[in-house]
């Protein structure tokens, strides 16, 4: 089902829905309790849990009811409280939407690597705080587009995702009761929610850099440019002679709403108080899954809108052909202190530079040396 208020959210599947949500949910009280709970409770019920989550605060306890009502097993959820089911049931709906992400940039990476190779030595106007300023290659301007996709793939890559086991106050007192012999690894995390906010800093730094890919597709293919343009650009509702941009619009609009997200779920983990918070922890629910859900939709977005992009070379010479002899003023100026002529080109390292973020691309696991001992 699509959402008219987020055009092309179909993208994001079942991913943090309500159905997927209780599916977690049931999974994590099935794995604890070590019994097979399916079929008990399904989408039938999502309307009375809904209700039920009011009463409670969340949706754990109509669950559990519900469940050992269906079951007649009392021992369901003993030695657990509902934020362990709830945020490792995050977590689990996490996971997979991280699988799926990276499916998605692995392909947009692959895509950025032909893109820069094929433009390594394509001439165009490097532009700078809006205006003309020296000579570039379009290969040069795709290679930054790829080291953001590349930073973002790191740091979803480097991402966990693990389960909570704290009990009522997360000394898992409940726990030691019952004989229930649980591993320190990983260690209770109730009001320590760095687990929550690494995961909205990797989805804010995928859609920063789909965002900034958008920003100059939307640049360059104005039409007193045209160096680029959407494959199949869209209508509009009065206009027919318009082809809209818009895939990179719908990603635009993601990177401007999403960085909203991530810093509430700092909030939240800024707010933990005592030993289970009072609405810090239930801020981040609906707050992770729009975060996740418009991720997933801006990066499937972003792959659309590369492979479909219209790249015009003779359109990109026009311009630098037409910024005249200003756009190598620099160079001018610089062989001058020098003491020799200018020299044929004013690249630079442009082309190792393409040749280095390409291979950083195309080597498995390969980080840049400022990564390399976080």
């Amino acid at each position: 089902m699509g959402d008219l208020f987020w055009p092309g959210d179909d993208r994001a599947g079942d991913h943090f829905t309500s159905e997927s949500f209780l599916e977690a949910m049931v999974a994590v009280e099935e794995e604890w309790a070590g019994v097979d709970l399916d079929g008990v409770v399904g989408p039938d019920h999502l309307e009375w849990l809904e209700n039920e989550s009011e009463v409670g605060g969340n949706p754990v306890i109509g669950l559990v009811e519900r469940l050992r009502d269906g079951t007649g097993i009392a021992r369901l959820h003993r030695g657990l409280t509902s934020q362990d089911v709830v945020d490792s049931a995050l977590m689990r709906m996490a996971e997979a939407a991280v699988a799926d992400l990276l499916g998605d940039l692995d392909r947009i990476v692959d895509g950025l690597a032909a893109l820069a190779t094929a433009h390594r030595d394509t001439p165009m106007v490097a532009r700078t705080l809006t205006q003309h300023a020296i000579p570039t290659t379009f290969g040069f301007r795709v290679a930054q587009w790829l080291t953001g996709v590349l930073d973002a793939r790191d740091d979803v890559r480097r991402l966990a995702f693990p389960a909570q086991l704290g009990g009522a106050a997360g000394t898992r007192a409940g726990m030691v009761e019952l004989g229930r012999d649980v591993a320190l690894d990983p260690l209770p995390w109730h009001t320590t929610r760095a687990s929550v906010t690494r995961i909205g800093d990797a989805l804010a730094g995928c859609t920063d850099a789909c965002g900034r890919i958008a920003n100059d597709v939307l640049a360059m293919g104005r039409p007193e440019l045209g160096e680029l343009a959407e494959g199949s650009g869209g209508g509009s509702s009065t206009m027919p002679n318009k082809a809209n941009p818009v895939l990179s619009v719908l990603v635009r609009r993601a990177a401007l709403t999403t960085p909203q997200l991530a810093a509430t779920l700092h909030l939240a983990a800024a707010s933990q108080v005592d030993d289970r918070a009072d609405g810090g922890w239930h801020a981040e629910w609906a707050t992770l899954r729009d975060l996740v859900r418009r991720t997933l939709v801006a990066v499937s977005q972003t792959h659309d809108l590369l492979d479909g992009l219209e790249v015009r070379p003779d359109r990109m010479a026009r311009t630098l052909a037409g910024a005249g002899d200003d756009v190598l003023a620099e160079q001018r100026s610089l062989a001058e202190q020098a003491g020799h002529d200018p020299a044929p080109s004013y690249l630079g390292q442009a082309g190792a530079i393409v040749d280095a973020v390409v291979h950083r691309a195309t080597v498995p696991n390969t980080l840049p040396k400022t990564q390399e001992n976080r």
